[in-house]
């Protein structure tokens, strides 16, 4: 497994893990109708639009086949200002998960925040989402819960921060 930073070239990859990784992650938490109108092309542009703005980082199996990504950066709501860095995303196709690549990822997305000064850092994750115990796990303490509507759906949505990234996988 190889994970590197994103390039505009990788964008079609990346939307291809994010909309068939939301079909598999969010299966009974958000409608099926929802999940079945999730456009690549529309994800293909997102990503094309991210990864310009850096800090966008793909793990690649031993074909050189996307089969994650993560990026983050600065807080983007600002209502946490004990909370200056993100991890704005992280997906991983769901053959891949539990391997170890989540790790990689985040660290990677870590060392980025760091190097912008950044030392503390949140991200939100659905709180029916499994992928919650990952941050939990590495240290992540729920300070928050929100209500978000998605494909009109009402849903918690749990926010974890961590003080001190630097330690997060010491």
């Amino acid at each position: 497994m190889k994970v590197r930073e994103a390039k505009l070239s990788d964008a079609n990859g990346i939307a291809l893990v994010h909309v068939d990784s939301w079909r598999t992650t969010y299966r009974s938490i958000l409608p099926d109708e929802y999940l079945m109108n999730l456009s690549y092309k529309r994800r293909k542009q997102l990503w094309e639009t991210n990864i310009p703005k850096g800090n966008v980082f793909v793990a690649e199996n031993d074909e050189g086949k996307i089969v994650g990504f993560a990026s983050g950066g600065k807080e983007r709501s600002g209502k946490y200002k004990e909370y200056e860095g993100e991890l704005s995303s992280i997906y991983i196709l769901e053959e891949y998960q539990g391997q170890g690549i989540g790790r990689l990822l985040v660290k990677s997305v870590i060392k980025e925040i760091q190097n912008s000064g950044i030392n503390t850092m949140l991200v939100l994750v659905l709180e029916e989402n499994n992928s919650r115990r990952f941050y939990e796990a590495i240290g992540g303490k729920q300070i928050n819960k929100v209500v978000v509507e998605i494909a009109g759906k009402k849903i918690n949505e749990l926010v974890y921060g961590w003080d001190n990234i630097r330690n997060i996988f010491d």
